[in-house]
C-alpha cells in the first residue's frame, strides 16, 4: 500500500511538473500576442487616417465684422476680419461641405487642398508640404443646420462617402478631423457619447455627441467611423474653458446628405411638413387626455388648410408609426418629417380613441422662419423690459409678411436682448403674442403695464403663435 501511495504521489507530482511548462508557454505566447494586437490596431488607425486626410480641407474666410465696443472705440466701427475652419470634400468634382458659420458673411473664401499622397515607396519629409490655396464659391448656406456647400474649380479630388448616422450607437469609436486652432491636418479619437442630442427641447435639429477632442478650427471637419465614412460634420462644443472638454457635437450625416443634395441641385433647402404639431406624451398629458398610452406622440395641433387636415388628422390623435417606424416622442416625429422631401408622402398609423387608423399624408414645404423685424422697432417705445424683447403691434403690412395668423391682433416679437429671462422654450423672434396668463393681449402699452404688475416669481405664461403653431411659453420673471 505504501508503495502504491508513493507511485500515485509521484505520478501526481509528475503531472504538475509536466503542466507547469505548458502554462508558462501559454502566458509567454499571450504576452507576445498583446503587443502584436496593439500594433495591428495602431496600423489600422494609421491606414484610416491616411485614407481620410486627403479629403479634409482648411478654409479661410475673409469679410468685414463689427469691432466690439471698448473704452477706446466707438460702437458701429467695422474692420476687415479673417476666420478659419475646416471642411470635407464630398464630391470629386469640387464640392466641399463645411459649417455655415465658418463662411457666413465672407466676401472671399479660400480653401487649402491637401497635397497628393506620395506614391508607394516614395520618401517624404515628416513635415507635410502645404497644399494649394484656391478660391471657392459659396453654392448655398443653411443656417438651421449650420451647413454650407462650397465649390472649387478642381476635379479628380479625393472625396469621402457619407455614412448612415441612424446606425450609430453609443460607444462606437469615431475620429474627428480638421484644423483645430489652425493646426492643419489633425486627428483625434473618441467614442459616440450620445445620439439624437438637442440644444433645446422641441428643437427638430439633433446632433451626434462625441468625446473626441474638438477645438475651435475643427468646425466643418468630418467625424468619421472606423470604415472611413463621414457620420457627422463637427459643428460646436460646450465648454467653460474655451477649449475641448469632451463635449463635441456634430451634424448627423443623414441630415448632411439631405442638405448637401438639395443645395447642390437648387442652391437652397426645402424642408418637409405635414401640417401638424406633435407633442411627447407625458404621464400628465396621458391622465388629462385619458390616453391609454403613457408615452409616445400626440397631435397637439393641425394647421388649417394643411396636408394633415386634408388627410383627416385631428388634435388628440395618438401617432403610432410613421412609414412603419414606431414613434416614441415628439422630437423623433419632427426629425423624421423634417428630413422628408417636399412632394413625398408618408404613411401615418394612429389611434383615435379605441380605434386604430391609417392615412397617407402629403409632405408640403415647411414655411421658413419669419424675417427679423428689429429695424422696425424703437427700443425707447417697444422694449418690454421684464421680458427682454422688443414687441411691435401688428398692422396690415406686418401681418402680410407673416405666416397665416390664427387670431386678430397681438404683438410681434421683433428682437430679443441678451438678458432676456430664462424659460423652457423661450420667446423667439417672429413669435406673435396673443395672450398673457389667460387674458387677451390688446395694445402694447397695456401689455407692458400687465407684465410690470406681475410679482417676482409669479407665473407668466404667454400664448404665442410660432409659424402656424399655437403654443404656451412660460417665462420666469425676477
Amino acid at each position: 500500500m505504501t508503495t502504491a501511495r508513493v507511485l500515485v504521489g509521484a505520478c501526481a507530482m509528475g503531472l504538475v511538473v509536466g503542466i507547469a511548462p505548458v502554462i508558462a508557454q501559454n502566458r509567454s505566447a499571450q504576452v507576445r500576442r498583446a503587443p502584436a494586437a496593439l500594433a495591428e490596431m495602431s496600423a489600422a488607425f494609421e491606414t484610416l487616417a491616411s485614407q481620410v486626410s486627403p479629403s479634409v480641407v482648411s478654409i479661410v474666410a475673409t469679410g468685414y465684422g463689427e469691432i466690439r465696443e471698448t473704452a477706446e472705440t466707438a460702437g458701429g466701427l467695422i474692420t476687415r476680419q479673417r476666420a478659419g475652419g475646416s471642411g470635407v470634400i464630398l464630391d470629386s468634382s469640387g464640392l466641399v461641405v463645411t459649417n455655415a458659420h465658418v463662411v457666413a458673411g465672407a466676401t472671399r473664401v479660400q480653401i487649402v487642398i491637401p497635397p497628393p499622397e506620395p506614391a508607394p515607396g516614395e520618401k517624404r519629409s515628416i513635415v507635410r508640404p502645404r497644399g494649394d490655396l484656391v478660391d471657392a464659391k459659396i453654392i448655398g448656406l443653411d443656417a438651421e443646420t449650420d451647413l454650407a456647400v462650397l465649390r472649387v474649380n478642381r476635379s479628380n479630388l479625393h472625396a469621402l462617402e457619407l455614412g448612415d448616422s441612424d446606425g450609430l450607437r453609443q460607444g462606437a469609436i469615431v475620429l474627428a478631423f480638421g484644423n483645430p486652432l489652425g493646426l492643419e491636418d489633425s486627428v483625434s479619437m473618441g467614442v459616440v457619447s450620445a445620439i439624437g442630442r438637442q440644444r433645446a427641447p422641441d428643437d427638430p435639429m439633433v446632433y451626434v455627441q462625441t468625446d473626441a477632442p474638438i477645438n475651435p478650427g475643427n468646425s466643418g471637419g468630418p467625424l468619421v467611423d472606423t470604415t472611413g465614412r463621414v457620420v457627422g460634420i463637427n459643428t460646436f462644443i460646450v465648454t467653460r474653458s474655451g477649449g475641448s472638454e469632451g463635449l463635441g457635437f456634430a451634424v448627423p450625416s443623414n441630415i448632411v446628405r439631405a442638405v448637401f443634395d438639395q443645395i447642390r441641385q437648387t442652391g437652397r433647402v426645402r424642408r418637409g411638413s405635414i401640417g401638424v404639431s406633435a407633442q411627447t406624451i407625458t404621464p400628465a398629458l396621458a391622465a388629462g387626455l385619458q390616453l391609454e398610452r403613457l408615452s409616445g406622440v400626440v397631435v397637439g395641433d393641425v394647421y388649417p388648410s394643411g396636408p394633415g387636415e386634408a388627410a383627416g388628422l385631428q388634435p388628440g390623435d395618438v401617432i403610432l408609426t410613421l412609414d412603419g417606424k414606431a414613434m416614441e416622442n415628439g422630437r423623433q416625429f419632427e426629425v423624421n418629417v423634417y428630413q422628408r422631401r417636399v412632394g413625398d408622402t408618408v404613411a401615418v398609423e394612429f389611434m383615435r380613441g379605441q380605434e386604430r387608423r391609417r392615412t397617407t399624408v402629403a409632405v408640403a414645404e415647411r414655411e421658413t422662419a419669419p424675417v427679423e423685424f428689429a429695424d422696425m422697432a424703437d427700443p425707447a417705445d417697444n422694449l418690454v423690459p421684464r421680458l427682454g424683447v422688443l414687441a411691435i403691434p401688428l398692422d396690415a403690412r406686418i401681418s402680410s409678411m407673416l405666416p397665416q395668423l390664427r387670431r386678430q391682433g397681438g404683438l410681434l416679437v421683433a428682437a430679443k436682448s441678451a438678458d432676456a429671462p430664462p424659460s423652457e422654450q423661450g420667446l423667439a423672434i417672429g413669435d406673435v403674442i396673443y395672450g398673457l396668463n389667460g387674458a387677451a393681449v390688446t395694445t402694447l402699452d397695456e401689455f407692458k403695464r400687465a407684465v410690470a404688475r406681475i410679482p417676482s416669481g409669479a407665473p407668466c405664461v404667454l400664448q404665442v403663435q410660432r409659424s402656424r403653431r399655437l403654443m404656451f411659453v412660460a417665462v420666469e420673471i425676477d
